[in-house]
């Protein structure tokens, strides 16, 4: 009986010591400090946190704001000195970027039509949350890439009638923006400044197909602790002005064919879009 005792004892003895070497740590495998060598979860567990963000997309002209009353009314004059009026503001965003201070950034897939006359469209919130990191800077793709300017892909787009033909490079626009405006002659004429996220030089040497979306980044600090907005303005009178300034005399219709005022139409983004926080 002594013997057996003593056995025992040792066996108790070597069992604690088992339990007592086993490595403590995080084993929650959805956590931020996940440790596969952890035996023991310990507590310690540490997990990301996310916010929803939302755009809120606002149009002026020269810094006063304008809505759908501003309609139709011939109050803004352009750099070239056109009087003009809005009539329709459509135009589309995709691929949000989140830029961090190490160089990398996180892309947010997705895609979101505009609609000055559609109250509901001026917010977009985001299809994915943000991890709470800080970040340096904010983009966006004006228009689709060449990877997402695929015809038909989306039938939202297509009922909404926002196809681009084929002929001209098939895909989909990156705005609509229509009005009216006194010409040179003292007559009053409509504009239709539309833009394409893909054209086509069509002349004896050149008939391929050329990307024309452009990516925007704007350098701002975000450091979300919880859902957030972030405001996205366009100054619709800079679609005029630089760096190429825009008779609409001359430039009024018919641009979806023009690949120069296509091209025009890229290079004058520089100055159109700003961001608030």
């Amino acid at each position: 009986m002594k013997t057996r005792s003593i056995l025992f004892g040792l066996l108790a003895v070597s069992t604690l010591t088992v339990q007592s070497c086993k490595k403590k740590g995080c084993t929650d495998e959805t956590a931020t400090n996940y440790s596969s060598e952890a035996e023991k979860d310990d507590g310690s567990c540490e997990y990301l946190q996310e916010a929803g963000i939302t755009l809120y997309f606002t149009q002026n002209v020269n810094g006063s704001n304008i809505t759908v009353s501003n309609f139709d009314q011939l109050n803004y004059t352009n750099a070239d000195g056109n009087v003009w009026s809005i009539t329709k503001m459509q135009y589309l965003i995709s691929d949000v970027r989140f830029y961090k201070a190490n160089g990398d950034s996180l892309v947010i897939d997705g895609y979101h039509l505009i609609d000055m006359e559609d109250a509901s469209s001026l917010y977009y919130t985001l299809p994915s949350n943000v991890p709470t990191n800080p970040y340096v800077g904010i983009g966006f793709n004006f228009g689709f890439d060449a990877t997402d300017n695929i015809s038909g892909q989306y039938s939202d787009l297509n009922s909404a009638s926002w196809a681009s033909p084929e002929m001209l490079g098939g895909g989909y626009h990156q705005m609509k923006f229509e009005g009216r405006f006194i010409k040179q002659a003292g007559d009053t004429s409509t504009f239709q400044y539309h833009s394409l996220s893909e054209i086509r030089e069509i002349t004896q040497t050149d008939t391929i197909f050329h990307h024309n979306y452009v990516h925007l980044a704007f350098t701002q600090s975000f450091n979300f602790t919880a859902d957030d907005t972030i405001q996205v303005k366009m100054n619709v009178n800079n679609w005029f002005a630089n760096p190429h300034t825009w008779d609409l005399d001359t430039l009024s219709s018919m641009l979806m064919p023009n690949y120069a005022a296509q091209v025009m139409m890229t290079d004058n983004i520089v100055d159109v879009f700003s961001i608030q926080y």
